[in-house]
């Protein structure tokens, strides 16, 4: 008889393949689900309001909510904070190269390195629009990509504008996972629940690609934030 099929992506959530607690607890958030003061700036898609693209990912959600092990394992960032991250901006707890521009000293406070992105984007390029897909589902949120290869380059290009104007590459730049977060890891999951959440999460892809094959999401934009529950935008680019 065979093992029920859970997919590598969710394996990696298993307490069989973790001796580690999560990498975030403690500093983004704490084994009660509050999430902690970690301020930074970023860009950032958030979600079309009142579009269908919100409504089937508010429900999506929902699902992950439903499930059992949810609340004892997972800590859910607000609905209103949703969004795609088009480009990781500095945060307090990364504060040295690659994460961090060289010419700024790594001890400058979070709201003078915002006030100089601020400055900087000011001459940001007119790039063109961008549409996303939904490909996966995970315990922990969406993954996305391009719409087309097309869009795949066009969100490449805002990705390489902004690698400029921020003056650093992740070592992911060419490799990024584009992703709205539902949720983070507060505890690994026990291996026998997987199977039930795998189903789901199959279900869930499929009725979500079927309700919105490409996402209304609003135009990126430079944000704020003090922990993962808001994200202020300060900035917003409109593709040409």
């Amino acid at each position: 008889m065979h093992a029920p099929f859970v997919s590598q992506k969710l394996a990696a959530l298993s307490a069989a393949n973790n001796d580690a607690p999560p990498r975030h607890i403690g500093t983004r958030y704490d084994l009660n689900g509050d999430f902690l003061h970690e301020p930074g700036n970023t860009v950032v898609c958030h979600l079309a309001d009142g579009s269908r693209t919100q409504y089937a990912i508010i429900k999506a959600r929902k699902q992950l909510l439903d499930m059992p092990e949810a609340h004892s394992h997972l800590a859910f960032t607000p609905i209103s904070s949703l969004h795609m991250t088009v480009f990781q901006g500095i945060i307090e707890y990364r504060r040295n190269w690659p994460y961090w521009p060289k010419e700024m000293p790594g001890d400058t406070p979070i709201e003078e390195m915002t006030d100089f992105y601020l400055n900087k984007l000011q001459a940001f390029p007119h790039l063109p629009a961008f549409a996303m897909q939904v490909t996966r589902v995970s315990p922990l949120g969406l993954t996305l990509k391009g719409a087309t290869v097309e869009d795949d380059r066009a969100v490449a290009e805002w990705r390489n504008a902004f690698a400029e104007a921020f003056s650093y590459r992740h070592p992911d730049h060419e490799t990024y996972e584009f992703h709205i977060t539902f949720a983070y890891i507060m505890r690994w999951f026990d291996p026998g629940c997987l199977p039930q959440w795998q189903r789901m999460l199959d279900e869930c892809l499929e009725e979500l690609r079927s309700a919105v094959p490409v996402l209304e999401m609003r135009p990126p934009a430079f944000c704020e934030f003090n922990d993962m529950k808001h994200f202020e935008e300060l900035i917003v680019f409109d593709p040409v």
